[in-house]
């Protein structure tokens, strides 16, 4: 008696097999299983997850965080003593492990959609560990030396969360695909359960998430108020020596109404423009005065601070990758820069008929002009010869003695407090000047100034919520931007929410009903069946078969 055993099919899986081999080195078709993961792999996902979302998070942060690199550079500066651009390691690292790590979500989000077990190859999970453990470290490190910038990430979101809502409800309506599978098998478990709970909150929550969004360029366009002034903030530090001739001269090419300047007294009273303690970073002091290079910058004479050279250092460390742009003259000319004093400064405003702002600081107390300070900037300012209401000063004190200059606080304060001060302008971080504050300030006829204003993102924000004049290290960038980068209708923006709601809500039911219609044939089906239907659908070319074995029970052998 001969006994037919049925045919054995195996598909030419090529994409399977890539899937699989690379994220778990099981390249051949008996390596490989559709039976669940073990809870073990499980961990392993659950960790890959972290990972991305960690890193996606990193990512995000240091995208926003473009407009503070110079700040971040001054922080490790201060700490550590040398200038280095620190950014551009932290942008490569996090490049590189964010694309890693989602090329290996990517693929085991493909392992669960092909039913493949999961089985993580040894050499990805040091990986995963080593690119969760640096991002973790990454992220202590800039809450140690950095921690205020985590408030720009909340500022970030007035221009772009209606823009990450689309994304997030894109990418979740996907996911839904993945779920509809997991959920509707027979087979089902109160884990399926708690899976299919836990997707619809985070779609719900998604679905209303637009009403908790404050956005200011969500508006009428007709209310949107002039562009605000651009102060040139060290001048124009990314295209020459911050707080030198050369660096105010190109903000005022670029478009700045105004200069910032950070102002020191020196031991004889002149006060010139240093925004360090030192003068080490902007200066050749180590090489002039070698035992004083660590000294504070107010202890030297005029003299001896006029014969320092305060441009050979930009043009060594090009700071902001811009030197290679420079011509020739502008080298020269940079390379010969000297530091730069209030009345030059002050005299450059004039001729400009612009305005200026100082920040002072003020000397310490066993210095020669602690109590007279005040005294020595009034006496620049009349040489300089420039109107008294163009300047404006911090800090707010000594308001007795300095009559007819405009002065500003730079710390938040109410409408009382700034009446009781009789000032009439602040100068706030942008992390402090929310769009509410804005509002009631300028309703006050409280005039604000932020800074550092440096992406065309921030400005379209401050722009939007009314501020009337921002400080900034990049003129040149804002000057590029004549009108916010985005601007849209409240009734727009609400039909654009309700629409991509009632799309994503229609995506989503259709995807699980499409599963359990498959799933529900599936069962339905027989086995032998979808063996044979597929045995006559391939061609020979597409399909290894498997000879025939002819079993012989009771008989014997014919040859």
């Amino acid at each position: 008696m001969v006994k037919h055993q049925p045919l054995q099919v195996y598909e030419k899986q090529v994409f399977v097999s890539f899937v699989t081999g690379i994220y778990g080195c099981r390249w051949k078709r008996y390596q490989r299983s559709q039976e669940d993961s073990s809870r073990w792999e499980c961990t392993w996902f659950i960790i890959l997850c972290s990972s991305f979302f960690l890193l996606l998070f990193w990512a995000y942060f240091w995208l926003v965080a473009q407009n503070d690199f110079n700040e971040f550079n001054w922080s490790v500066y201060n700490r550590s003593g040398e200038w280095r651009d620190e950014t551009i390691p932290i942008l490569a690292s996090t490049t590189v492990g964010f694309s890693y790590i989602t090329f290996l979500m990517i693929l085991a989000l493909f392992h669960i959609s092909l039913g493949q077990q999961m089985n993580l190859y040894w050499v990805h999970k040091i990986g995963v560990l080593a690119t969760l453990i640096t991002t973790i470290s990454g992220v202590v490190t800039v809450d140690d030396i950095w921690g205020d910038e985590w408030d720009i990430l909340l500022v970030s979101l007035q221009s772009t969360a209606p823009f990450l809502h689309i994304g997030a409800l894109a990418t979740v309506t996907a996911i839904s695909w993945l779920v509809a599978g997991y959920v509707v098998r027979r087979e089902r478990s109160n884990f399926h359960v708690m899976v299919l709970l836990i997707y619809i909150v985070i779609l719900l929550a998604l679905y209303l998430a637009p009403l908790t969004f404050t956005c200011p360029c969500i508006m009428d366009r007709h209310s949107l108020r002039p562009r605000p002034d651009i102060i040139g903030r060290r001048g124009a530090p990314m295209l020459a020596p911050e707080n030198t001739m050369v660096s105010f001269n190109r903000a005022l090419q670029h478009g700045a109404s105004s200069l910032e300047a950070d102002v020191t007294i020196s031991v004889d009273g002149v006060p010139f423009l240093m925004r360090d303690r030192t003068l080490r970073r902007t200066t050749d002091v180590s090489k002039v005065f070698p035992a004083r290079q660590h000294d504070d910058a107010s202890f030297f004479n005029w003299t001896e601070i006029r014969s320092l050279n305060a441009g050979q250092w930009f043009l060594e460390s090009d700071p902001y990758w811009t030197v290679e742009t420079l011509t020739a003259r502008d080298r020269s000319r940079i390379g010969n820069q000297t530091v730069c004093s209030l009345v030059e400064m002050l005299r450059l405003a004039a001729r400009a008929n612009s305005s200026a702002l100082l920040d002072i600081r003020k000397p310490p107390p066993e210095h020669p002009r602690y109590r007279s300070w005040f005294m020595d900037t009034l006496w620049a300012v009349q040489k300089a010869g420039i109107s008294q209401k163009r300047v404006t000063w911090t800090p707010d004190t000594d308001r007795g003695r300095v009559r007819g200059l405009q002065q500003t606080a730079n710390e938040k304060l109410s409408v009382e407090e700034i009446r009781q001060r009789g000032i009439t302008s602040l100068t706030l971080h942008y992390s402090k000047a929310s769009h509410k504050d804005i509002q009631e300030y300028l309703a006050n006829n409280v005039s604000v100034t932020v800074y550092p204003v440096n992406d065309p993102w921030l400005l379209s924000v401050l722009w939007c919520s009314g501020v009337p004049s921002v400080s900034s290290d990049a003129p040149q960038v804002l000057q590029k931007v004549p009108y916010p980068i985005w601007l849209m209708s409240q009734n727009a923006y609400n039909f654009i929410w309700i629409t991509s709601d009632l799309v994503s809500l229609a995506v989503v039911i259709g995807i699980f009903c499409f599963q359990k219609w498959r799933m529900s044939g599936m069962q339905n089906y027989n086995p032998e069946q979808i063996m044979l239907s597929a045995v006559t659908r391939q061609s020979s070319r597409d399909v290894n078969i498997m000879k025939e074995k002819l079993i012989f029970s009771g008989q014997p052998r014919v040859c």
